[in-house]
């Protein structure tokens, strides 16, 4: 494959997380010729979702850290003389202290099967040259998306970016304001499979790397790691036949064992990194703004929590909520509208916070005349900032931005993406693909070459020995040498990712997207943000949850994050606990990780880096994704800086065609370079479910 790549581009892309995803997007859609690698087989890199027996080899290559120090170095023979290489690392040293526990019996699962899995390839293309999707059919929901976009708030169920209709029960659709049938459903395999094809290389690689790289670790450039509506409809018939019904189910949750969720493994979309969406955050508008959410559905965030004196309790957001709320007494509630209305327009209101400056936001909250109960709610839940680090503007910000957030998809400001945060990159990757950026997973790059006289950058050396060249070169951190980074501090992230039995908070709904805040345990601990994920988010199996604990680290992820654990669920194996830890939600298996957090690193800590080269950060701890959309802009704009980052989608009226050129009414096609790529992708994506109606 690499003897048909072609030697020059304009931009050459290593790594696919999300900030290097938007940047191969933006550039290809201005017109440069994109070539974007990666050496793992699966998109996103610490940005991925999995499926179970995913996450499982994942967890196993993390903790073999083989030593890669003795590999060939043969492509030191193609550096010439005038030359000079940056060697790169071949090995992801991002991860560490990685310990995963099952709470079950893990004997029973042995020989059970992953339903609907494909079997083990060793050859990447061969699903490619049997013409298969790159990823599996997914089921369309009902209930489940939302279309981003929709000025109504759908229901309970999904959202759909950009429409002005609300969307019948399906979702929330991000995007056009024309045509509320245009965004995609998770049943748009077609789609899927003509979009998601971006040269050579993707087709195929979702299942394919997978399958190669041994049950299941990667998804494709779309919802890749949903399970097949052919194998979904048997798929969930154990986990059925499990329990039987009966009066008494609502209250006790069915007994899922090790077995089940191997065998449902593929019902498993499971993030490294756990984030949010907010609804009007700087992801959200780029989604919308690039017609990239065309490819992606959402739901939104059901509730709020918090955690205080023990208990978890819901937060009233909206206006609706605080005053329906049975937690607040009249006062509280007036008390509360009062404060949030301030913080709306606090810049308006200067002399009522000036003086607090210098104190923290929650020295400021005691100042407001509020209940011991109110300040935990705002500052723990609404603000979510840190009680002993966060300023008073940094507060009153935070609080800012959660309001204005509200009401724009639901009652909460977040969003979930349906399949797992690992959709969004590939989203990008699609665009890039359409505007005709070449893929290629399972492709390392063993070095960067220098020209010596003028010190820039000017080819990149693959493991296949191919001297690719570019103008401009963009680096995942983790791809950096550890000579390249000797001067760089990196901050780590505590991640723990839990498979339980029920909800946190049990109400008369079971699918809820749930939000909370634990605050430190003891001085000198972080607070731990927890986000449960219910099986209509596509990431986990029916009668069962998802939960992601994330926090910065002072210590290894377990010691960070156990002692939050042990207050809200319930670890022990045996029969005989105590009735307050039989009313928890009991931990079917979990897996504790430190992730490197290489954002806010300054350029200039990295040594020897050429002008022409730029680095990418890996995931941030904070919620939202506002950290790489901003890194992936400013490398952008850098580069090209007379050309518009992202722009939406060309409008086949406004297209302008050269006198020589058949006119569009005579011919009714539609010759533009530009457009071609996208009116292709449509045609070949004309069958299936929701196909795409929007033209690019």
């Amino acid at each position: 494959m690499a003897d048909n790549l072609p030697t020059e581009f304009d931009v050459v892309v290593v790594g696919t997380g999300l900030p290097e995803s938007i940047i191969a997007a933006a550039c290809a859609r201005s017109g440069q010729r994109v070539l974007h690698v990666d050496s793992r087989n699966y998109y996103g890199g610490n940005w991925a979702s999995f499926s179970f027996s995913g996450l499982l080899s994942w967890i196993k290559e993390n903790q073999q850290k083989a030593d890669l120090s003795d590999e060939c170095e043969d492509w030191r023979k193609l550096i010439l003389e005038d030359e000079e290489a940056i060697p790169l690392s071949s090995k992801d040293k991002t991860i560490q202290h990685v310990e995963d526990f099952c709470f079950g019996d893990q004997d029973s699962a042995e020989g059970v099967e992953e339903a609907g899995a494909l079997p083990k390839l060793r050859v990447l293309g061969a699903l490619a040259a049997q013409g298969e999707s790159p990823g599996p059919e997914k089921e369309s929901p009902a209930e489940m998306g939302i279309a981003l976009g929709s000025q109504e708030s759908p229901a309970e169920m999904g959202i759909a970016l950009g429409s002005q209709e609300s969307p019948a029960e399906m979702g929330i659709a991000l995007g056009s304001q024309e045509s509320p049938a245009a965004e995609v459903s998770p049943g748009s395999e077609k789609e899927n499979a003509a979009v998601g094809s971006p040269g050579e290389e993707p087709q195929g690689c979702s299942e394919a790397a997978r399958a190669a790289a041994g049950d299941g670790a990667g998804a494709a450039p779309g919802p890749g790691a949903a399970p097949s509506t052919a194998d979904g409809d048997s798929a969930p018939q154990p986990a059925k036949t499990e329990a039987a019904p009966s009066e008494n189910a609502a209250q006790e949750p069915k007994k899922i064992t090790y077995s089940q969720i191997v065998r449902e493994g593929r019902r498993f979309n499971i993030d490294l990194v756990s984030k949010l969406l907010y609804s009007r955050g700087l992801l959200i508008d780029l989604l919308i703004k690039s017609n990239v959410s065309r490819y992606a559905e959402f739901k939104n965030a059901t509730r709020v929590l918090a955690f205080r004196e023990g208990k978890v309790e819901q937060v009233p957001c909206s206006r609706a909520d605080v005053f329906n709320s049975r937690q607040l007494t009249m006062v509280e509630k007036r008390m509360l509208m009062k404060f949030l209305t301030f913080c709306l327009d606090y810049e308006q209101h200067p002399e009522e916070y000036q003086e607090h400056e210098s104190s923290t936001f929650a020295e400021f909250l005691q100042t407001r005349k509020l209940t011991p109960s109110l300040q935990h709610f705002i500052l723990h839940s609404i603000a979510m900032v840190a009680e002993t680090e966060s300023s008073t503007l940094e507060g009153l910000q935070a609080t800012k931005k959660f309001l204005q957030c509200l009401g724009r998809y639901g009652n909460t400001p977040f969003l979930f993406p349906l399949y797992g945060q690992g959709e969004i990159p590939q989203c990008f990757c699609r665009l890039c693909a359409v505007f005709g950026g070449i893929y290629c997973l399972r492709h390392a790059v063993r070095c960067l070459v220098l020209d010596r006289a003028s010190g820039r950058c000017k080819a990149i050396v693959d493991q296949f020995g191919q001297r690719i060249s570019a103008n401009y070169f963009i680096v995942e951190d983790s791809y950096l040498s550890e000579s390249t980074c000797t001067n760089v501090c990196y901050r780590q992230i505590s991640r723990a990712v839990l498979i339980t039995d029920q909800s946190v908070l049990n109400t008369d709904s079971e699918q809820q997207v749930s939000i909370l805040t634990v605050p430190p345990l003891e001085p000198g601990r972080a607070a731990v943000r927890v986000i449960e994920l219910c099986s209509s988010t596509m990431t986990c199996m029916k009668d069962t949850y998802l939960v992601h604990l994330t926090c910065p680290s002072t210590k290894t992820a377990r010691e960070d994050l156990e002692p939050v654990v042990q207050k809200l669920f319930n670890l022990n194996t045996e029969k005989e606990t105590e009735n307050e830890e039989l009313q928890k939600p009991r931990v079917l298996w979990a897996v504790y990780f430190n992730m490197r957090d290489s954002s806010g690193v300054e350029r200039s800590s990295y040594a020897g880096l050429p002008s022409n080269v730029y680095v990418c950060s890996g995931p941030d701890s904070a919620l939202g994704n506002d950290c790489a959309v901003k890194q992936a802009e400013t490398i952008f704009r850098e580069m090209f800086p007379a050309e518009e980052f992202c722009p939406p989608p060309p409008n086949p009226e406004d297209i302008i065609y050269d006198e020589d050129e058949i006119e569009p009414e005579e011919s009714g096609l539609n010759n533009s370079p530009e457009t071609k790529p996208e009116t292709s992708a449509e045609e070949s994506s004309s069958e299936g479910g929701a196909a795409v109606t929007k033209e690019e």
